[in-house]
């Protein structure tokens, strides 16, 4: 068995999708790992990884709005507002999503679906760097 480590970061514009997936393909590549498996993890309590169709923008669109409708800003209910209105939002938002995957990989490449891409989901309406620790383990 081999192990591979990496964590790279980028910069989210705000509230949105950002495609990772040819990142993490080329964290899979250079392993030199050609069957077993990749993990990721998004380092952060205010953003969240996705699978997501990676063909159709529109469909990530589709998917902020409604989030923004289902855990919207400014609700009175919440405490945790330190940050600003975005503040707990995002974390729930990150709650209800995911932090990690796990993806196959299968002759040096992750078995992901014809549409399906990889992405930051950012939660907070500032500019951040994200980071995402990643490993690569197989043979």
């Amino acid at each position: 068995m081999k192990l591979h480590t990496a964590e790279f970061s980028i910069q989210t514009n705000g509230k949105g999708t950002y495609e990772i997936t040819e990142k993490i393909a080329q964290v899979v590549n250079d392993s030199g790992i050609t069957s077993g498996q990749v993990t990721l993890l998004l380092r952060h309590t205010s953003a969240s990884l996705i699978l997501m169709e990676n063909a159709d923008p529109s469909a990530r669109r589709d998917l902020e709005r409604w989030f923004d409708r289902l855990v919207p800003e400014n609700d009175p209910d919440f405490v945790h507002t330190l940050e600003g209105p975005d503040d707990m939002p995002s974390h729930i938002r990150m709650a209800l999503t995911r932090s990690s995957e796990v993806i196959p990989v299968h002759r040096g490449r992750m078995t992901l679906g014809t549409w399906q891409g990889i992405f930051a989901f950012e939660h907070r309406r500032q500019p951040h760097h994200r980071s995402i620790a990643v490993t690569v383990i197989g043979e």
